[in-house]
């Protein structure tokens, strides 16, 4: 014979509370927000045994909605498999904690269609602000916050005809540093490598920026490379012009000194592409592949210390915390115009670009 199941115990309500303190629901209303001068010391007792005995949890978000007030914002990503974005997540989580707030976290997925949908999303949950690290959002989807609307802070991103403060590396800077490293090592061809960079502002800078760099060069030859990642055919074919690329450089250095058997060094502009080089570069030319190319990547993931990749650090942890603490500066009414923190990168030297 099988035994009925027990449902589980109902939670208990105000309503409960007030009648088992025997009072009324305001009275508890006013105990939960902290009112406590206006009801006596014998009733704020009764009120505490009740809520002890029926173990009342109260309704964090019901309470907060009542207020307009809720503590919750939300942070849209848009790739959280990539180590920068979980880095950010860290200090955003921290100064959450530290600012009492509760972040709603929506990955995208590097989805377009996905972003739209969630901020659609967090605008019916109330949230009372937004922070935003996204692939193409449009001013168009970014409408309902932002200036007038919910506050938004966007990290490493600018979206144009969008009020709203930004934190994030100071991308021309580290654009520069990459490349005035990379020529003092005596590289003096050098592929800066990129994804697709038209809907994504960070990109399209540190691309505008190194083309900069090296146009004040003369001496010096630069070359940007777009990688679709996301296209395996297109990433075959970049990586296929880098070979030939590579060879040609090899085959005209033959019979000339060791030290500058290699002249071209690749620049990554951030991790994912690192990645994609370095596998690459490996599967085709072996474990010494640094023999014949030099890379540096934008991006400090664990992998680039285990592999003697040189690269730019960013301040990640100090970029989601600082964003955390604009937005809630906005969220408490702070008016002031619209604010760029743009932090500094640090160069890590390893072997991948040594002479």
């Amino acid at each position: 014979m099988s035994t009925p199941q027990q449902s589980a115990p109902r939670r208990a309500t105000i309503t409960d509370v007030a009648r088992e303190a025997g009072t009324g629901k305001t009275s508890i209303s006013r105990y939960l927000n902290g009112e406590m001068s206006v009801m006596s010391p014998e009733l704020r007792a009764r009120i505490e045994a009740a809520i002890a005995r029926l173990n009342y949890q109260p309704n964090q978000m019901a309470r907060g909605l009542k207020r307009g007030r809720n503590r919750l914002i939300g942070m849209l990503l848009a790739d959280l498999t990539n180590p920068y974005t979980v880095e950010v997540l860290q200090g955003v989580e921290a100064a959450c904690h530290a600012l009492g707030l509760m972040p709603l976290i929506c990955h995208a997925a590097n989805e377009v269609e996905m972003e739209r949908r969630y901020l659609q999303l967090l605008t019916t949950y109330r949230v009372e602000g937004v922070i935003v690290n996204a692939l193409g959002v449009s001013e168009e989807t970014l409408r309902p916050v932002g200036g007038s609307g919910i506050p938004a802070v966007m990290v490493d991103r600018q979206v144009e005809g969008l009020t709203a403060d930004m934190v994030g590396l100071d991308n021309g800077a580290a654009a520069q540093l990459g490349v005035q490293h990379l020529l003092e090592q005596g590289f003096d061809d050098i592929w800066f490598v990129v994804q697709p960079f038209e809907q994504v502002s960070s990109r399209h800078l540190r691309q505008t920026s190194f083309r900069d760099a090296m146009g004040a060069q003369g001496r010096a030859r630069g070359h940007t490379l777009v990688l679709d990642l996301a296209d395996t055919d297109e990433t075959a074919r970049g990586l296929a012009e880098l070979d030939r690329a590579i060879d040609s450089a090899a085959d005209g250095k033959r019979g000339k000194d060791a030290s500058t058997a290699h002249r071209i060094a690749l620049f990554a502009a951030n991790a994912p592409v690192a990645l994609c080089l370095a596998l690459h570069l490996k599967s085709r030319y072996g474990p010494d592949w640094q023999t014949r190319v030099a890379l540096l990547s934008i991006d400090d993931p664990d992998w680039a210390e285990l592999t003697g990749i040189t690269t730019i650090r960013q301040p990640t942890y100090e970029i989601g915390y600082r964003a955390v603490e604009f937005l809630h500066e906005r969220i408490e009414g702070v008016q002031t115009t619209v604010r760029d923190c743009l932090l500094p990168g640090e160069l890590i030297v390893r072997a991948s670009t040594s002479r």
